[in-house]
């Protein structure tokens, strides 16, 4: 399946479903595991038969246009994206349509790092790969490091490059909103929230009853090919940012579903 729609000439008028993880790390990632290169990501993907993902490094995106060349001519769609880490130590995904905008996005985001070099020895290596998964080089900065960016100004310039904002894993106890912040900001405009695969309705709405009326979504956060998940899915006349924003809005017949362990 062509990674985009409007440059392959299809025209799409029904809606699909789009079984999807969007929070999957490549070797970029320090803590990833070396088998996170894009031919056995492409792999499990289809094993968990997924249809969309997105490769969400930290705070860099060096391997996205790689998964997306070896995505090419399968039926999964790639799209391009970052985990940032805020002024305030929180994660955030960052997704887009188009790796260039990505890749404007991480220009922004190098220039509000701090100049540190990597210690492998504490953090890991970060790996550049081609699509074959073959060392390219080793990015030396520093990417497990926060960016000297607060929430908001990072949700107003990726919505500028045309992309959309999601807190991470919001129910971890580190590096989380609800964590570090206790609440989920309303002067900032999250369309969805991610939270773990541990999350459990029953009990986690007790501990954060302010999810409850927030359009969740289940990622894996993976590190290591084990981690994909498959339980979320998207009702979508295409996979791009705005079908998305309307599926988490639920307009237009556009949805979200998420397979809870409970039902």
């Amino acid at each position: 399946m062509p990674n985009d729609p409007e440059e392959s000439g299809l025209q799409i008028n029904r809606l699909g479903i789009y079984r999807a993880d969007l929070h999957i790390h490549t070797v970029l990632s320090g803590c990833a595991e070396v088998e996170m290169i894009p031919s056995l990501i492409l792999r499990q993907a289809e094993e968990k038969g997924l249809n969309l993902i997105a490769i969400t490094d930290h705070n860099a995106c060096h391997n996205v246009a790689a998964v997306m060349e070896a995505a090419v001519g399968t039926h999964i769609h790639v799209l391009p994206g970052m985990e940032i880490q805020s002024r305030e130590e929180v994660h955030l995904l960052c997704l887009f349509d188009r790796v260039e905008s990505c890749l404007t996005w991480q220009e922004r985001v190098f220039q509000k790092l701090p100049s540190l070099t990597n210690k492998e020895q504490v953090f890991g290596p970060q790996y550049v790969v081609n699509a074959e998964g073959d060392w390219l080089w080793t990015e030396e900065r520093l990417l497990a490091v926060s960016a000297d960016m607060t929430l908001e100004e990072i949700v107003t310039q990726v919505e500028a490059l045309g992309g959309a904002t999601i807190p991470a894993h919001v129910d971890r106890p580190a590096f989380s909103i609800l964590a570090n912040l206790g609440l989920i900001p309303e002067n900032v405009a999250f369309p969805a929230l991610e939270v773990t695969s541990h999350f459990i309705m029953e009990k986690d709405f007790l501990q954060w009853p302010q999810l409850q009326k927030r359009c969740l979504i289940v990622n894996g956060d993976a590190h290591r090919l084990s981690e994909i998940q498959n339980r979320t899915l998207f009702k979508l006349a295409y996979p791009r940012i705005n079908e998305m924003i309307m599926a988490f809005m639920g307009r237009e017949g556009r949805q979200v579903m998420v397979e809870w362990p409970n039902n």
